[in-house]
């Protein structure tokens, strides 16, 4: 038992490390944006200029975080 709770601790561990990492502010634009992107395609609107437009804001924000 001891072994599988090892097991389960250490994946969940890893996935949490893939996807939040260092920038817990990165892994939150992207969940918002697709959330923004589902409720706008639900609506009709065009969606595919959305997450290229997030990627490049945070990608800014973390460049400036960086540099200071």
């Amino acid at each position: 038992m001891a072994t599988a709770l090892s097991w389960v601790t250490g994946f969940g561990r890893f996935w949490y490390g893939f996807i939040i990492g260092d920038d817990w502010t990165a892994a939150a634009a992207v969940l918002a944006g697709l959330v923004i992107t589902a409720l706008m395609k639900a609506g009709g609107l065009p969606t595919w200029w959305l997450m290229p437009l997030l990627v490049a804001l945070m990608l800014g924000v973390s460049l400036r975080r960086a540099a200071n």
